[in-house]
């Protein structure tokens, strides 16, 4: 490590520094891949992720280093945030559309989705999210795989609306409401994100439970640490499904910004 390399916090990948403005990660299989689709964001005009500046001597990514705060990974955001968080989302949709893999291309996929349809980025989490100058940003693209918009938002709501055992069902779905309304989500979406949220969140606890039996890191280490909390956030999620259809029937966002297509 070099004398101005700052150690960034990260719970999946290690070695990952701050070197003044940038950013520098390990490389893998999938990077070049990577920088193509945020190449395409930056060219789109989407300012929602950090621009890629190629690679170092060491053959690190290099990528623009964004400030802020980062998400907590609790949940906490006020329904008003929410609501502009999912509309950050449809806007990433939106621009990934457009997005044509570069020939040869090779993904870092964790999790099968449940269809592809276009790359995403599969990680819409607090801990990949800061608030910054220019408003909110994802970080960590490389899980970024095809995958499908409902599949994506359906991780999305579960983390950031934190969706989970222990806050009261009534309250959770006024917070995913919030989020899928700015979202602007239509109506084939809504029809079936409720039976996805468990489904999402029990593909995470078997990525975890899978890493452990084979002991591959880091899905071993998190498995211990979170393996738990993913079965009892599937199975709430299964067990309230007619709550969660009820909470995305309830309102429409009145501008839709963003709207996705089924």
């Amino acid at each position: 490590m070099y004398a101005d390399e700052e150690p960034l916090p990260g719970n999946a990948t290690s070695g990952v520094v701050r070197v003044g403005d940038t950013v520098r990660r390990p490389a893998g299989p999938w990077t070049d891949a990577v920088d193509a689709l945020l190449e395409h964001l930056a060219a789109v005009g989407f300012t929602g992720a950090p621009r890629p500046l190629g690679r170092d001597e060491r053959g690190r990514q290099v990528l623009e280093y964004v400030p802020g705060e980062i998400g907590d990974a609790a949940g906490t955001y006020p329904t008003a945030e929410l609501s502009a968080i999912g509309r950050m989302l449809a806007g990433l949709h939106e621009a990934l559309a457009g997005f044509v893999p570069p020939a040869g291309a090779v993904w870092n996929r964790l999790i099968p989705p449940d269809r592809e349809e276009m790359v995403c980025h599969n990680d819409v989490a607090p801990w990949n999210l800061v608030r910054s100058d220019r408003g909110w940003v994802l970080i960590d693209w490389d899980a970024a795989a095809p995958g499908s918009r409902s599949w994506d938002l359906a991780y999305a709501a579960q983390s950031m609306a934190g969706l989970r055992a222990d806050r009261p069902v009534p309250e959770s779905a006024a917070r995913l409401r919030a989020f899928v309304d700015g979202y602007g989500a239509d109506d084939a979406v809504r029809a079936g994100l409720a039976d996805l949220l468990g489904r999402r969140a029990r593909a995470m606890y078997d990525l975890l439970r899978d890493g452990a039996e084979r002991q591959v890191q880091p899905w071993a280490r998190i498995w211990i640490e979170n393996g738990p909390y993913w079965l009892a956030t599937a199975d709430h999620l299964d067990a309230h499904r007619e709550a969660w259809r009820c909470a995305e029937r309830w309102s429409r966002s009145p501008h839709r910004p963003g709207a996705a297509r089924g």
